[in-house]
């Protein structure tokens, strides 16, 4: 284990240890792998955003963000130089939804050990109340662009980081369900940052856009060439069978999920997952589950 993730896990530890309920004292932005230099000055910088319950995270949540790497290298007039998981509270109240900290320091060891551009941001998962994808995103544009001024060129230039978020292909779906998400955040999402959205087996996508037109040119859609229909539902019924995950999930995510007896029964969730949240449902804003992403 690196002395970078040594220190990441103390780190992210100390910022979730009794601060889930909304305390930010101990809260920092991780910027360890945030680049502030772009190595072409003719494109837009870009921060890719995933928020998801991440119970557990899974090779797919981070084969994601690789693809849209590729899409964004190929396709686009952007450059790359952050992504970033964020874990949903524990007020999102979910069958099988471990605790934030426990999700959390597994999105941690998933990244720190298998990339070197990916990073995970305890902000929304240590919120007291359910945090809305817009408020979320609004929070990753102040602390890169306000706090941080941007990127900048080989020539001095600053140039504001185009924050934007990635998602597989049912949130797309959900966004174009009548009901499910507020006009007002929909304009805030699409309009203002946009998503790149990763396509999924099950998912019509073009009957999805259709119902999306005001911002079809702000949603990148990523066809998946190799398909992998992995999920964190699929991943838990298949530990709660006592069967491997092996190779479907990071090796010290497998570690971490035995060391700490997660998943074993959804029944017995009380007496598995720490600091259970009561404080209510969540808003319809982001009512889904997003299989793939935030399963």
């Amino acid at each position: 284990m690196s002395h970078e993730t040594n220190g990441r896990g103390r780190q992210i530890a100390s910022q979730l240890n009794g601060h889930s309920d909304g305390d930010l004292s101990s809260y920092a932005f991780p910027d360890h792998r945030l680049r502030r230099n772009l190595d072409d000055p003719s494109k837009t910088p870009l921060v890719l955003v995933a928020c998801g319950s991440f119970s557990p995270i899974t090779n797919l949540h981070l084969r994601m963000f690789e693809m849209v790497a590729d899409h964004v290298r190929f396709h686009t007039e952007y450059e790359i130089v952050g992504g970033y998981l964020s874990p949903v509270s524990d007020a999102y109240e979910k069958a099988g939804l471990a605790s934030a900290k426990h999700r959390v320091e597994m999105c941690d060891l998933a990244v720190d050990q298998t990339s070197n551009w990916l990073m995970v941001d305890p902000w929304e998962a240590i919120q007291k109340e359910y945090t809305r994808t817009a408020l979320v995103l609004d929070h990753f544009d102040h602390e890169v662009n306000v706090v941080r001024g941007g990127a900048e060129t080989s020539s001095g230039e600053r140039k504001s980081v185009h924050v934007a978020l990635l998602a597989g292909a049912d949130l797309i779906g959900t966004m174009s369900t009548p009901g499910v998400w507020s006009e007002s955040d929909l304009d805030h999402i699409l309009g203002r940052y946009g998503a790149f959205i990763v396509e999924r087996t099950g998912t019509d996508i073009d009957e999805a856009l259709s119902h999306l037109q005001p911002w079809k040119e702000n949603i990148h859609v990523i066809p998946q060439l190799i398909q992998n229909d992995v999920s964190s539902t699929k991943i838990r019924q298949t530990l709660k069978k006592a069967m491997s995950v092996r190779y479907l999930i990071p090796a010290p995510v497998i570690k971490y999920i035995q060391q700490h007896g997660l998943y074993i029964d959804d029944s017995a969730v009380p007496g598995i997952y720490s600091k259970e949240n009561r404080s209510g449902t969540p808003t319809s804003d982001r009512v889904s589950d997003l299989e793939g992403l935030r399963s």
